[in-house]
C-alpha cells in the first residue's frame, strides 16, 4: 500500500503544482489528507492552463473560496475507485453534482480525458485528467 496521501503525491509530482495551490487556496488540504478513501480526478497545470483568461487567478482570490470548493471537489468521489472498476454512468461527487463516466475509448470524466489512472495514495487514488471539470450550474454561468 502507498506510505503518501493524496495531497502528498500531488504536491511531488510534477504536473499538479496549480492544483495544489487550488487545493490550498481553497482549505482542502487537511480534507484531502484524511482517512478518506477518496478518488480523486486531478486536472493538469495545462488542464488549469485552458481555462479562460483570468479565470483561475479569479478562483485562487479569497472572496471566491466557496466557489473554488465546489469546483474541486467535483472532481473528487468518495470511495476508492480504479480504473478496472470504472463503470459507466453518472456518479455523484463529493460536491453533490454528479460526473458522467464513459468507457468507450480509454476513461472519460464529463469531456475530459483520463490520462494516466491509478495513482495510489494512503487514502485513496488519483487519476490524472486533461481538463477542469465543472458543475453544470458553475459552467453555466461562464
Amino acid at each position: 500500500a502507498a506510505s503518501a496521501d493524496i495531497v502528498e503525491i500531488a504536491s511531488t509530482t510534477e504536473g499538479f503544482s496549480t492544483l495544489v495551490t487550488a487545493v490550498g487556496a481553497a482549505g482542502l488540504v487537511e480534507t484531502l489528507q484524511g482517512d478518506g478513501p477518496f478518488t480523486v480526478f486531478a486536472p493538469t497545470d495545462e488542464a488549469f492552463g485552458a481555462l479562460p483568461d483570468g479565470l483561475l487567478e479569479s478562483l485562487l482570490e479569497p472572496e471566491n473560496e466557496e466557489l473554488l470548493v465546489r469546483i474541486l471537489t467535483y472532481h473528487v468521489v468518495a470511495g476508492d475507485v480504479r480504473s478496472g472498476d470504472i463503470e459507466p454512468g453518472a456518479v455523484e461527487t463529493v460536491e453533490g453534482n454528479t460526473i458522467e463516466l464513459a468507457t468507450d475509448d480509454g476513461v472519460t470524466v464529463n469531456e475530459a480525458t483520463v490520462t494516466q489512472a491509478d495513482i495510489v495514495a494512503s487514502n485513496g487514488v488519483i487519476h490524472v485528467i486533461d481538463a477542469v471539470i465543472l458543475p453544470p450550474d458553475i459552467a453555466a454561468q461562464l
